[in-house]
């Protein structure tokens, strides 16, 4: 039974051979007298796909100009000042005049504390140095008849001696009556607790109707100074002598604020000053950075990343970053990039980069301005590949080339931002 089963199992096999080889040579021949399905010259797209063909590619060229030496780091945002308001005086919390998380200006009242103990504190000061300017003004007129009298020999100098010293105990008293009226005034003033700084509160540390006293550990409210606001962060120590050099020679550096992501520009301030000494633990030195913040997108502790300008070179030639590879294709290994020459192949060209500033690439040797780069299709490359020119010439430098598709271009659509077209209907 066994020799049945492999028997028939072999006959199915060989009739499926044969099925399929039927189907392949009686398929009728496609568009071009090429069979159904084959891949070549006519292919879905119009891209020429068969051996030999030039591969679609997208370019840029190399240019000289301008490209910036920045410094990254991770900085910390931090108000320029923080205050936590607290009263300087004992009393009842009448009123809270500020909302949570409000804006307020300096001078802006934010607490009223009960001020009647204190006017009438005043009140007794002011009558105190009446009363003892009185006493003054009798002392001094007997002062005076007492000096005539000694004249006339009438009266004993010890009483005129213990008069002059009256008058300037009372001169003492007057003294001493106006700075009890002085502090008495200055506590009145205290009662009503305003702004010390411009920014935005904080939570509320206590509510209205409770007593309060200068000993409060919360005070009442946290004022955080955020227009303008700083951001703190460090360097490593290699970048401060040349970072000192610009800050002594009076140059405005730019620091721009990004997101965690480093997709959103926050803020863009300039750099304020440097810490006096370097952190021995981490070997870097901290930076302040002030930003204007006028549309609050900087917040106290609020982690981001900054670039600091630290210089701008020039006469630099640059490529885009795309168009920077690395490997070892043709023995070459390292760096290297893609160059098309006037004939439309391609040369595998060593290259040595020096500043890399976002999506721009100066190179330092290996290319030269006006010469073109292969940005996008470079994985399909080797030396001496014959790639597709877009027409017009190369995109712009820094920029992979985006030149409209037509069917006369020969390049593939997908390069281009353009959707391939669907492929004709077969008749």
């Amino acid at each position: 039974m066994v020799w049945i089963v492999i028997v028939a199992v072999v006959v199915l096999l060989a009739v499926m051979i044969v099925v399929v080889r039927l189907t392949h040579h009686d398929a009728p021949p496609g568009p071009g007298g090429a069979p159904r399905g084959a891949r070549g010259a006519g292919g879905p797209g119009g891209a020429p796909d068969g051996p030999g063909a030039p591969t679609p590619v997208a370019l840029a060229t190399a240019s000289t100009g301008n490209i910036n030496v920045r410094i990254p780091a991770l900085g910390t945002v931090t108000p320029l000042a923080t205050v936590t308001v607290r009263t300087q005086i004992s009393g009842i919390l009448q009123k809270v005049a500020f909302t949570e998380g409000q804006l307020v200006h300096q001078g802006e009242l934010l607490a009223q504390i009960d001020p009647r103990p204190y006017e009438a504190a005043v009140r007794q000061m002011e009558g105190n140095l009446r009363r003892d300017q009185a006493l003054l003004a009798d002392a001094k007129l007997d002062l005076k008849r007492y000096d005539s009298l000694v004249k006339e020999d009438s009266i004993a100098v010890q009483q005129l001696d213990t008069q002059r010293s009256l008058v300037d105990q009372y001169e003492g008293n007057i003294e001493s009556d106006q700075g009890q009226l002085q502090t008495a005034r200055v506590n009145l003033i205290y009662s009503r607790i305003v702004s010390p700084v411009t920014g935005r509160v904080g939570l509320r540390q206590v509510d209205q109707g409770n007593y309060v006293t200068p000993g409060d550990a919360n005070g009442i409210v946290v004022i955080n100074q955020v227009q303008p606001i700083t951001v703190i962060f460090p360097i490593p120590e290699d970048n401060v002598p040349a970072l000192t050099r610009r800050v002594g020679a009076g140059g405005a550096l730019e620091v721009d604020a990004y997101d965690r992501a480093m997709s959103v520009k926050l803020a863009q301030g300039r750099l304020l000053t440097l810490d006096n000494q370097i952190d021995a633990t981490t070997g870097t030195v901290k930076l302040r950075a002030q930003f204007d913040n006028a549309d609050g997108a900087l917040f106290p502790n609020q982690f981001v990343n900054v670039q600091l300008l630290q210089e701008t070179l020039t006469k630099q030639v640059i490529m885009p970053t795309v168009a920077v590879r690395r490997g070892a294709p043709n023995g070459v290994v390292g760096t290297f990039a893609y160059v098309v020459k006037a004939d439309d192949t391609v040369e595998v060209r060593p290259i040595t980069l020096g500043i890399v500033d976002g999506e721009r690439a100066a190179v330092s040797s290996g290319l030269a301005a006006g010469e073109r780069v292969v940005t996008e299709g470079g994985d399909r490359l080797r030396e001496g590949a014959k790639v597709t020119v877009p027409q017009g010439g190369a995109s712009t430098p820094g920029a992979a080339a985006r030149a409209p598709t037509s069917p006369s271009d020969g390049r593939h659509p997908h390069l281009s931002g353009v959707p391939p077209a669907a492929p004709p209907a077969h008749p």
